[in-house]
């Protein structure tokens, strides 16, 4: 879904260089201009995957783990099979185009700190639910996310990860605002 991530409205953050920021096409002229610019005299056209700050766990490679692009988001006795979309790339273009998400699958979007930030779902053809939540895995806020919709949603608290999964998934196995996830993912070169 990503589909887009809005940093920050304060002074722009070398983060939202690689974000797409849209609201209407005749406004975002000079200020595209103005954020392509930018992120050349910066250099981060190619700006690195953000890597997973602690805590997650890494599994050792006699233990059983996701696939190597996967990583596992868990609640209680319910896990998500999840993407990790950690780069610029990744997150901007998130779950677009995808005719379905099955359950217990989704996206992470990792994010090298923690701040309120908004997504869309431009090009998205799927309900979404987005749980946002902050370094240690701490749901903060959770919002549901109309397919299509091209207006920005801004999360109501700082959150440094959002975990995208098909609508009604979170409600459905009773996770909240609140509630800590455990992130597992296969240790490098396991």
């Amino acid at each position: 879904m990503f589909h887009a991530v809005v940093e920050p409205r304060d002074p722009p953050s070398v983060a939202g260089c690689g974000m797409q920021t849209r609201r209407s096409s005749a406004s975002l002229v000079l200020p595209l201009a103005l954020l392509v610019s930018a992120c050349a005299a910066h250099g981060l056209a190619g700006e690195p995957p953000v890597p997973f700050p602690l805590p997650f766990q890494t599994l050792a490679p006699t233990e059983p783990a996701p696939d190597d692009d996967r990583a596992w988001v868990i609640f209680g006795a319910d896990t998500v099979v999840v993407e990790v979309a950690s780069s610029p790339q990744e997150r901007e273009r998130g779950l677009m185009f995808r005719e379905s998400v099955p359950d217990g699958t989704g996206m992470l979007f990792v994010f090298g700190d923690e701040v309120i930030r908004g997504f869309w779902m431009d090009n998205t053809y799927v309900d979404l639910d987005i749980a946002f939540m902050d370094a240690s895995y701490r749901i903060v806020d959770i919002q549901q996310l109309e397919a299509m919709n091209t207006e920005v949603q801004d999360s109501r608290a700082p959150f440094m990860y959002a975990l995208e999964v098909r609508r009604g998934w979170l409600a459905e196995h009773g996770i909240e605002v609140g509630d800590v996830a455990r992130v597992e993912m296969r240790s490098p070169g396991g």
